[in-house]
Parts: C-alpha cells; structure tokens; sequence
C-alpha cells in the first residue's frame, strides 16, 4: 500500500499524499470500478433463475464506487484548502477521467435495469425503508444521468458533463486566483483611521511577511470586510469595494494581468450547457431538472415563495434604506449614500442606536471559548461527549476532534478555521467518509468543516488567540449543524446516511437551526470571556445585542431573495442562446425587488461560485426554503423556554436527533419535520425571527 490514497483501512493519510499520487491512484480505482461493472452487467450467476439482489449487485457496485469517492473526495478537498500548481494540474488532469466515469455509470443500462429488477422483485418489499429509498434514487438518477436516451445522444450527454466539470472548476480557481493575486499596501497609518487595532496588527505582519512596511489589504474576507465596515476614509472603502465586486471579471484588478480570469464567458458556456443538457433529459429548462430531486415541486412555486417573501420584506427594506440615507447625510455627511458607504453607515448607525460595536463584543469571543461553548450546547442537546483527537491534517492549523455517546465512538470531524492564500473562501462542510455497516462492523463518519476566519495575532511578541464576531460565531454553528447532519445519523446504508439523499433544499435545516443557539443568553454566558481579563460577555451588552439582531433584516433578507431570484430565472426562463445576459437578468430581477441598486460595475455574478461552482444551480432558494424549516423546529426548543424550561431542553434535543438528524435521507424531509414537529411547517416563525411582524 505504497499509495496513501489507495488506503482505506483508517482516516486519509494527509501527511503523506503528494500530487503525484493522484494520477496513478485515480487510474487503478477507475481501473478496478470499470472491471466491477463489467462483471455486475452480465447475468447474475446461478441460471435463469437466479435473481439480482442487494447482496449481489447494490452492495458490492457501493464497496468499489465508495474508494473512488473517498479518494476523489480528498484530492477535491485538498484542492480546496491547499491549493498549489502541482495540485490543481493533478485535479484538472484527472476531473475528466472522473466525471466521464460517473456519467457512465450513470447511463448504464444494464445497471439502470438490475436496478428496475429489484425493484420489481420480490424482494424489494422485505427490504429497510432506507434500502428501498436507495432503490428509488438510483432509479430517479438513472433517468437524469441520461440512461434512457439513445447512444447518440448519451455521448453527448457525457460530453456535457465533462465540460460542466471544467468550466465550474475554472470558474472556482478564476475566483481564487483573482482573489490571491490582489494587495492593497497602505503606508500611512492615518489613512486607516476608525480601524480596529487589532485588524491593523493583522495587515501590518501581512505587511511584514511580503518584505514590505506598512499594511496589507487583500480580498479574503477577514482581511477587506473590516474596511467597509471601519474605515474613515471613504476612498479607501470604494477602492476595495471596486476591486471585490469586480474580481473575475473583466473589470478586475487583474484583469490586465490574466484576462483569462474573467469569469463572464464561462457563466455564459455553463447555462448553455445546463440548458442543452435539460432538453436533451426532455426537460424545457435547467430548473425543471434542478427540482426533481428537491422538496419544491415546480420553479413557479419556488419564484411564488420568493416574492411573497419580497413583499412582506419590502416595506422593512424600504424603511431600512431610508433610516441609513437619513444618517449618513445628517450624522456622516454623506449627501449620497454609495455602495461602499453602505456597510460603514450602518455600523455606525447601529452602534449609536445601540451603543454598542462589533470590535467591542469580538473580545469577548476568543476561540478556545468559542469552540467550548459550541461543544457544550451539543454534549447537553445530544448526550454526546467531544473530545480532542489525532490525526494527520492538510495544515498546521488543523485540528481533530471525536464524538462519542457513552464511550462508543460516532464520528470525528476535522476543523480548519482560518483564512490562508491557496484556500477557497467561504464556510462549508464536506464529508470525508459516510455512516454504514461493513462486514467488519459500523463505518463512522468523518467530517471537513472548513472556514475562513482570521489566525491568531501576534502583539509584543505574544500570541493572542483568534477572536471571532458574532457572525463569525453564528458561521461555525451553522456549518457544525451540517456536521451534526453527518456524523449523528442513525442510518447505516450509505446512499441515505448523514446527508446523503437529503433533498437539497432541506439540507439547511440542521445548519440553520443551529445558528439560534447564538442568541441565546443560556448559551453566550458559557461561551464568553474577554480576552484580557476574562469577563464573561455582559448581561447589558447581550441585551443591546439582541436588540440590534433584526437591525436591517428587511435590506439582508431582501438580497437573499435577490440572489435566489437571480439564480432561478437564469435556470428557468432566461434563454442562454439569446442576445440577453446574465447582467441583463441580474438587472431586471434587482429592479423588481431591490431597494438599493449596486454600481453598474458590480460583477456579483463572476464570483457566484454557489450557482457556478457548486451544487446550488437553481437552488439557492434552499437558504430562504429551509430556514421556514429551521426556525419553525427551533420553534419547538422556544416553546419549552416559554413554559419555564431550558432553551437546551435535553428531550427536545433527543427528538430532533432522532427525527432529523438521526434518520438522514432515509425518508422524505418532510415526512421528518413533521414526526418532529408534529404538523407542516409554517412561514411564522421566520417572520418573527427576523422581525418582520406587525
């Protein structure tokens, strides 16, 4: 076993995988899957009547596509968070080999009518609920990977999704090359007047390390935000605004450096290909297919859910701007309220309406606190213990942790929290291995949990622990919901464990629901201590906290319609052919529902990477779709507070473990929220979370 990611006897061997190992390791698993399914197409041994059973055909096709998952699964992730040349040629070189075996597989029909024969045998009715949904989703992703269409047709089809492959990982490394090569160097400290010092101490080591003196600004998110949040000087703000909004694209920065970075045509060639793929599966558009796996039922009704969200929001959104026009022009001086004014105004507006500030409640949030109050609430919840553990990881920084119940081991998860060159932006979580039983016993879960937040800082040659915002906070329970979703399963079937098989837009549910939790007092006041003297968050700044938490909902719940909107139409009645763009549908749907309208040379789109580059196309509706899910449960854990018990209602947590999290995509998600809740979701409860009652 001289190739670490032939290895599957324990955790990923990241201290030893090199870029050289991918090719050869990818050709013997692709080698090995394609002799398998040779072997699963012919006739099943015994005779005429010999039957195909699980045991004979599901369960040996899941043991060899497995390896190939977990090993293209930890090339992909490595190429997320430690992205080099030798790397990224090694992924771009094998993503085809990859994505045409899975279309293969996928358009198989000898596969395609095994699968038909189970399910028409009689076997299938004495099979686990989760066995059987398995079935139905093979059937279901048969007939979208194109095995019913004819020979002609299904070359094409595959080389459809070859080039969506490339174009969606081009568009990604576009995004992280362009947000990697940008550095805006400041000399004099004045112009970084309104700074918090310690986002100064961070640019200036940046600085530092680049051989340079003064203070480095680039467009990882801990690194610019702050300027638009902070800075007096409003040029400063426009300047890294431009060159965020405008990254990827062909008004970027670094454009004139590598115009192949410019993102626009590669949005232009993924619809066309999206559009093209649909109507060969002989569907009208791309959202049609999107949904067929999904809880919405048609793109009608999910654009239906969406402006009615935009209405009852409108009326919040237009009082907002009007509030934050009022006082930037009375308070600021700011007679036109621009698009980089507008994160500034509204931290300055919000810490006098509640006298308080972002730095100011960031010390009372240092990581090692943080991550023990995270753990807390889900030991009470869940009756789980976690605890530190070992293995090898992709980076210093990492670190290994496990959950066990009762001394018996559930899952471990892997959490590498901060924002580095070579990492791709944003929060996610990823499964590294999935729940199932072997024949050596229970295969448990292993989980990535990925952020972006900033590292530990330096001050007087002593090293300070990373203080996280609010946000940041709220950021790390929402991804450790998807890792509950993963490593607390029940499901012992692969196909349907964790969140696999979970419909998408109900995939959110865990990871929103979590995000309550922070604005919880039981929780904050074990989760706080302020990093000089230790002081746990105080009573009066939490409540000016809760007081802000709806400030400006109706302008953010607003941009998340915009974004949902936006994706949907661009899948669903936007033709990809015609002389229109995706600017020109970007445009129409901000002028139906936003109250305030970004710059001309806003290039929002180029970076899109949850539409362009992940696995949101046409589903980006589900935040807005699962958050009614997720704050109607929460609602369950509110009601018990209000009768007098704890908001960490141990009975409650056990429910939601065993009917959410516990059941996986073994059952509908709906049929789940309902054993939970005891009755369909209601859109109340996110109105009243988000304030937009009256």
């Amino acid at each position: 076993m001289t190739n670490p990611l032939l290895d599957f006897s324990d955790l990923p061997r990241f201290d030893a995988i090199r870029p050289e190992h991918v090719t050869p390791a990818i050709s013997a698993l692709l080698e090995e899957n394609r002799a398998l399914v040779a072997q699963l197409e012919a006739p099943v041994p015994g005779g005429a009547d010999a039957k195909v059973t699980w045991d004979n055909f599901v369960e040996p096709l899941d043991n060899t596509t497995e390896k190939l998952g977990r090993a293209w699964g930890i090339v992909g992730h490595l190429n997320a968070v430690v992205d080099t040349p030798e790397l990224r040629a090694a992924y771009n070189e094998n993503l085809p080999k990859v994505t045409e075996f899975w279309t293969e597989l996928g358009q198989n029909l000898a596969l395609f009518d095994k699968y038909k024969a189970i399910k028409a045998g009689g076997e299938y009715m004495t099979l686990s609920p989760a066995r059987q949904k398995i079935i139905e989703n093979a059937l279901r992703d048969f007939r979208l990977g194109g095995a019913e269409l004819p020979d002609d047709k299904k070359t094409r089809f595959a080389e459809i999704q070859e080039q969506q492959a490339a174009l969606s990982t081009k568009f990604s490394e576009n995004v992280l090359d362009a947000t990697n090569d940008y550095a805006l160097y400041v000399d004099d400290e004045a112009e970084l007047a309104g700074l918090p010092d310690d986002i100064r101490q961070v640019a200036r080591a940046a600085a530092q390390k680049d051989g340079k003196s003064g203070f480095k600004f680039t467009l990882h998110f801990p690194s610019y935000f702050p300027i638009l949040q902070y800075a007096d000087k409003r040029e400063l703000r426009e300047a890294i605004y431009r060159a965020n909004v405008t990254k990827a694209s062909e008004l970027g920065a670094a454009f004139s450096k590598c115009a192949e970075w410019d993102n626009t045509q590669n949005i232009a060639d993924i619809l066309k290909l999206r559009d093209e793929e649909a109507k060969l599966l002989g569907f009208p558009n791309y959202a049609e297919v999107s949904l067929v796996p999904k809880m919405a039922e048609s793109p009608q009704q999910v654009i239906g859910f969406l402006e009615d969200l935009a209405k009852r929001a409108r009326p919040f959104a237009e009082n907002d701007l009007a509030e934050l026009r009022s006082f930037a022009k009375n308070e600021l001086g700011l007679d036109q309220l621009q698009a980089w004014d507008v994160t500034y105004a509204s931290e300055k507006l919000r810490e006098k309406r509640y006298a308080f500030s972002e730095p100011e409640v960031k010390q009372y949030f240092p990581e090692p606190k943080v991550i023990e109050g995270l753990f807390r609430v889900v030991q009470t919840l869940f009756a789980v213990d976690i605890k530190p553990d070992t293995a090898p990881a992709w980076h210093k920084d990492v670190k290994f942790f496990r959950i066990e119940k009762d001394g018996r081991l559930l899952g471990q998860f892997y959490l590498d929290l901060y924002a580095r060159n070579g990492k791709r932006g944003g929060a996610w979580m990823d499964d590294a291995r999935g729940r199932r039983l072997t024949k050596n016993g229970v295969q448990t879960p292993v989980a990535y949990l990925t952020c972006n937040f900033s590292e530990p800082s330096t001050v007087d040659g002593k090293t300070r622990p990373a203080l996280f915002t609010h946000d940041e906070v709220i950021t790390l329970f929402h991804e450790f919901g998807h890792g509950l979703h993963h490593m607390l399963t029940e499901v012992e079937e692969l196909g349907v464990s964790g969140i696999a098989g979970v419909e998408w837009d109900a995939v959110e549910l865990p990871s929103q629901f979590m995000e309550n939790f922070c604005w919880e007092w039981d929780v904050l006041q074990h989760m706080t201590a302020h990093v000089d003297t230790g002081a746990p968050l105080p009573r009066a700044l939490f409540d000016k906290m809760t007081a802000a938490k709806n400030f400006q909902s109706g302008l953010q719940t607003l941009r998340q319609v915009e974004f949902a909107l936006f994706d949907m139409h661009l899948h669903y009645d936007f033709d990809p052919h015609g002389s229109r763009t995706a600017q020109d549908v970007l445009n129409d749907v901000r002028h139906r529902v936003a109250v305030m309208i970004p710059p001309p040379f806003n290039r929002f789109q180029n970076s899109f990477g949850h539409i362009f580059a992940g696995g949101y196309a046409a589903g980006y509706y589900s935040y807005k779709w699962a958050e009614v899910l997720s704050a109607d449960a929460y609602g369950a854990f509110e009601e018990v507070g209000a009768t007098g018990g704890n908001i960490l209602s141990v009975e409650t947590g056990r429910k939601f473990q065993r009917e959410i999290l516990g059941m996986g995509g073994s059952r509908p998600a709906l049929e789940s929220f309902k054993a939970f809740r005891g009755r369909e979701p209601t859109i109340d409860a996110l109105l009243r979370h988000s304030g937009m009652t009256s």
